[in-house]
């Protein structure tokens, strides 16, 4: 971790107060300016709280193959605090350089006058799912009207709003319970709640921990999306700024093409990142995230313009429900703060490179010994039936 951040990934030198009403403000605690230099040290910023996860396997592929060495990129990667905006919050007021929001925590931030823009989608399809205790799940979700959702943070809500809303939910009769990150799954199993917010690749990892449920899952129920990577709009007004990130995501688009070619591997990748991970939940569980995972951030990409390709029809759809639901109060054009203008750049990549590195990767004897196809015929098993 950098030096300069302190474990709940705050800049020692800047200290980031955060209201009631959602305003940042900044407040110099050391000497010098409170405003990072520009892409000193270009940093991302996890929605999450933690990057001890596999979700973000893309980045460390690209760092252990060097991909971003050879671009010529240093990068940050910081886990932040648990508060789901905070990857926005930060983005905003300059003490990160890219934020990974889920497109409500997005919504929040030009809601409240952040000046951001989404330049990588990372999540064509709806990674987002409802747990449920074991028998207890299921496919109509009207019937969590009156009932209770419970959330790792309240900002979540954002999230679970539109999800419902799309299935004919009436959300203002749903109560949202903010149980903590990352206790909320472990308060489902309790007996607290009706439901619990998930997402693809965390199933996997609950399990690993004893926390087994059923899911309604958006992967294969919802026409939303996923999360996406947002940077300040200013940025992709500045010539070499707007290079520097097109390199960034280069970087990016290479390490999910080779985990789309050898997931085996990116586990292995992520697991010498991180040891605990790796003895928690073991090969075959993360070969299970991994690939839950990729079939989230690929989506169908015959329809797609590359990895991080925005479809813009999609982002409307969104905009306009969140616009009808209350969630915004002025309607927003998706071209207006969503943008393609990357994403060409960040796909020209040498293919056949990065489809050798794939297959000449030596596995370890326990994932070498995972079957992929298997492991891709259970991918739903924890699916509500029926």
């Amino acid at each position: 971790m950098n030096s300069n951040f302190t474990p709940g990934g705050m800049n020692r030198r800047t200290f980031l107060q955060v209201s009631a009403a959602g305003v940042v403000s900044v407040t110099a605690l050391g000497g010098g300016s409170a405003q990072a230099e520009p892409y000193s040290k270009f940093t991302w910023i996890s929605p999450r709280g933690t990057i001890e996860v596999l979700d973000d396997y893309g980045y460390h592929v690209a760092k252990k193959m060097g991909y971003f060495d050879d671009l010529g990129v240093e990068t940050d990667f910081q886990p932040g605090p648990s508060d789901g905006t905070a990857t926005v919050k930060f983005v905003d007021v300059g003490q990160a350089d890219i934020g990974f929001p889920s497109p409500g925590v997005f919504s929040f931030a030009l809601e409240n006058g952040m000046k951001l823009k989404s330049a990588f989608h990372m999540g064509a399809l709806d990674t987002f799912s409802l747990a449920f205790r074991k028998g207890e799940g299921t496919n109509d979700l009207k019937t969590l009207e009156g009932k209770t959702i419970l959330l790792g943070s309240a900002a979540w809500q954002s999230i679970v709003d539109p999800m419902l809303a799309v299935q004919g939910v009436d959300v203002s009769k749903v109560k949202y319970v903010e149980a903590g990150w990352p206790t909320w799954a472990t308060a489902l199993k309790a007996g607290q709640g009706d439901a619990a917010l998930g997402w693809e690749g965390l199933r996997a990892e609950w399990i690993g921990t004893g926390l087994d449920f059923e899911y309604w899952l958006g992967v294969q129920n919802s026409p939303l999306f996923a999360n996406t990577f947002v940077v300040r709009s200013e940025d992709l007004e500045d010539p070499d700024k707007k290079a520097f990130l097109e390199k960034y995501l280069r970087g990016w688009a290479m390490g999910l093409e080779f985990a789309y070619l050898n997931p085996r591997a990116a586990v292995e990748i992520v697991f010498e990142e991180f040891p605990t991970l790796a003895k928690n939940i073991g090969p075959e569980l993360g070969t299970t995230s991994i690939l839950q995972q990729i079939a989230v951030f690929r989506g169908d990409m015959d329809k797609r313009e590359g990895w991080g390709y925005h479809d813009m029809a999609a982002w409307q759809t969104f905009f306009d429900q969140i616009y009808a639901l209350g969630q915004i109060s002025k309607p927003v054009k998706a071209t207006d703060v969503c943008t393609n203008a990357l994403i060409p750049a960040a796909n020209d990549y040498d293919m056949a490179k990065v489809q050798a590195d794939a297959d000449g990767y030596k596995l370890s004897d326990a994932l070498a010994a995972i079957d992929v196809d298997d492991v891709k015929a259970h991918l739903y098993d924890q699916a509500v039936k029926g």
